[in-house]
C-alpha cells in the first residue's frame, strides 16, 4: 500500500464511515479476479460508497492524492475490464451499494436507476409496474446497471430494442476530477455540444464513474412464445430470420444461433439439460416471438419455414417452464465450455448479411491453421454479432495452449474480422484483453481520437488504468 492510498483510505473512512472501506484481504479476494479467470489483480482496499455524493468525495480525494481507481459493479466483465492492476497500484471503487431504484414512471416509459442495481432486480421492479427493461443476458443475476452502461452491453434482445446505448436516456456520472455530470433528464433534443452521455456509455469507466442512469422501459409483453429450430447452416438460419421478420413485423425479439458442438457440450456438462429436438442437427436456432396469440402464431410461422425446406425440424415451447429450459441451453454455453477445457473467446461483429459466410469460412481457416482445435460461433446472428470461440483439444495444459496456440489463433480471428470490415468487440468491450489488438488493428485516426478524449478527461490516467486505451507519451523519451 502506498502512502497516498493509505491517506485515501483514511479520508474515506472518516468521511463515509466504516462500511465504505473494506481492507480485509479475505473480503477483497473474490473481487480481484475476472469472470473468466484470466486476469488476477491486487488492491489494498475496496471503497464502497452508498451515494453519488460519496462517490464524489472519494474521487475528489483520489484526484488530489493521485490515486488510481478501478470502478467495479458485478465484476462480470468478459475482457478483464473491472480487474485491478496486478501491481496493486489502484484501489477498487465498488458501486454495489448504490443500489436504489429512484423512480419508475410507467406512463413515460422510464426508470431512474442507480449504478449498483442488479439487472434482475430491475426486471422484477419494472414488471411489478406493468413494464419491462428490454435487455437481458446470462449474467443478469449479478451484472449491474452501471457496468452494463459502461460497456454498452448487448444481450439477446438487441434485435428489436438495441444495445444499452439505445436504452439509456440519461446519465449521472462523477468525472475524474470529482465534478458531477447531472444528465439524467431524458431530453429528446439537446444541442449543447458534445454528448457526454454518448461518451460515457461504452467508455468502460475510463472517463468517469456512472452513478445512475435514466433507462427506457417498454410495456410487459402479454404473450411470448419460444421456439427451437434445427437447420443445416448459418445461411439457412439467416433466411429463416428474414422470413419471420417479413411475416411478423417486429414480433421477433430474439434470434440466437447455436452450433451442435456447443449444444453437445451443454448436454454433457450442465445437469438437467436435454435436447429439444430428436435427431442431430448441425445448427440450432432459439427464437422468441412476442405478440397476440404468440404460441399459435409462432407455430404457424415455423410450419411455413419447414414447408419451404429452410428448417429440418422445429418445436415451440409448450409453457414457460419449457421456454426457460430452452433458454438455459443457450445461456449455459460459456459455462459448459469452461468445464470442457480452455477456450479463446472472441466477441465479434461483421455486417449481418456477411455473417453466415464469415462463420463458416473463418472456422475453416482457423482449424486448418491450428490442427486439433475446434472453431465455431454462436449468438446473435440477427445483430451480426457472434461469439466466435476456438476450443482446445482434450488434455492440453491450459496456460501453454493459450500462449502457443490460443493467442496466435486469436490474432488470426481478429485479422479475418478486420479484413471483413468488422469489429473485434461487438458487446463485451475492450478491457485489458483486447487493448493491444485494438491498437494493432485500428487506424491512427481512431486511436488518436480515443487518446485525445482520454487525455482531456483523465490526463493522469487515474480512471480504470490499463483498460481500453492508454495515453501515448506526449514527449519523446530521453
Amino acid at each position: 500500500m502506498t502512502p497516498a492510498q493509505s491517506d485515501l483510505i483514511a479520508q474515506t473512512r472518516a468521511a463515509l464511515g466504516e462500511k465504505a472501506v473494506v481492507t480485509d484481504p479475505a473480503d477483497i479476494a473474490p473481487w480481484l479476479n475476472d469472470w473468466r479467470g484470466r486476469y488476477h489483480g491486487q488492491a489494498a482496499a475496496i471503497l464502497a460508497p452508498d451515494s453519488t455524493e460519496g462517490v464524489q468525495t472519494i474521487v475528489q480525494s483520489a484526484h488530489a492524492l493521485g490515486v488510481a481507481l478501478v470502478p467495479q459493479g458485478g465484476n462480470t466483465s468478459m475482457v478483464g475490464g473491472a480487474t485491478p492492476p496486478a501491481d496493486g497500484s489502484a484501489l477498487i471503487l465498488s458501486t454495489r451499494r448504490l443500489n436504489r431504484i429512484r423512480a419508475i414512471d410507467p406512463a413515460a416509459g422510464l426508470a431512474v436507476v442507480e449504478a449498483g442495481v442488479i439487472l434482475e432486480h430491475l426486471h422484477a421492479a419494472a414488471e411489478a409496474e406493468g413494464m419491462r427493461f428490454p435487455l437481458t443476458l446470462g449474467a443478469r443475476g449479478s451484472a449491474t446497471i452501471g457496468g452494463l452502461a459502461s460497456t454498452n452491453a448487448g444481450g439477446t434482445q438487441v434485435l428489436r430494442f438495441g444495445t444499452m446505448r439505445a436504452l439509456v436516456a440519461g446519465i449521472e456520472a462523477v468525472l475524474p476530477d470529482g465534478t458531477l455530470h447531472q444528465g439524467l433528464s431524458p431530453l429528446k433534443k439537446d444541442n449543447r455540444g458534445y454528448d457526454l452521455k454518448e461518451l460515457l456509455v461504452g467508455a468502460e469507466g475510463t472517463l468517469g464513474i456512472i452513478t445512475a442512469a435514466t433507462l427506457r422501459l417498454v410495456p410487459v409483453a402479454q404473450d411470448v412464445a419460444t421456439g427451437w429450430i434445427g437447420v443445416a447452416s448459418p445461411a439457412d438460419a439467416l433466411k429463416i430470420l428474414r422470413a419471420l421478420e417479413a411475416r411478423s413485423g417486429d414480433a421477433i425479439e430474439s434470434f440466437e444461433l447455436v452450433p451442435k458442438l456447443a449444444l453437445d457440450l451443454v448436454l454433457k456438462h450442465i445437469p438437467g439439460t436435454r435436447a429439444p429436438l430428436a435427431g442431430s442437427h448441425p445448427w440450432l436456432v432459439l427464437v422468441d416471438y412476442a405478440g397476440a396469440d404468440a404460441r399459435a402464431s409462432l407455430e404457424t410461422l415455423l410450419q411455413g419455414v419447414l414447408e419451404e425446406g429452410l428448417a429440418a425440424d422445429a418445436v415451440v415451447a409448450a409453457n414457460e417452464t419449457q421456454a426457460t429450459a430452452f433458454w438455459r441451453l443457450r445461456d449455459s454455453i460459456s459455462e459448459a465450455e469452461r468445464a470442457e477445457g480452455p477456450t479463446m473467446a472472441h466477441d465479434i461483429s461483421v455486417a449481418v448479411d456477411q455473417m453466415p459466410d464469415f462463420m463458416v469460412r473463418a472456422a475453416a481457416r482457423v482449424e486448418a491453421a491450428f490442427p486439433g482445435v475446434k472453431a465455431t460461433g454462436f449468438g446473435h446472428l440477427g445483430d451480426g454479432n457472434v461469439h466466435f470461440h476456438v476450443n482446445a483439444p482434450a488434455g492440453v495444459d491450459a496456460d501453454i495452449w493459450r500462449r502457443e496456440v490460443g493467442e496466435p489463433a486469436s490474432h488470426l480471428v481478429y485479422d479475418l474480422v478486420n479484413a471483413a470490415g468488422g469489429s473485434i468487440s461487438a458487446e463485451h468491450g475492450i478491457g485489458q484483453m483486447k487493448r493491444d489488438e485494438l491498437e494493432r488493428l485500428s487506424s491512427p485516426a481512431r486511436m488518436g481520437a480515443l487518446r485525445a478524449i482520454k487525455r482531456a478527461f483523465d490526463p493522469g490516467e487515474l480512471m480504470n488504468p490499463g483498460k481500453l486505451v492508454t495515453l501515448a507519451p506526449t514527449l519523446p523519451s530521453k
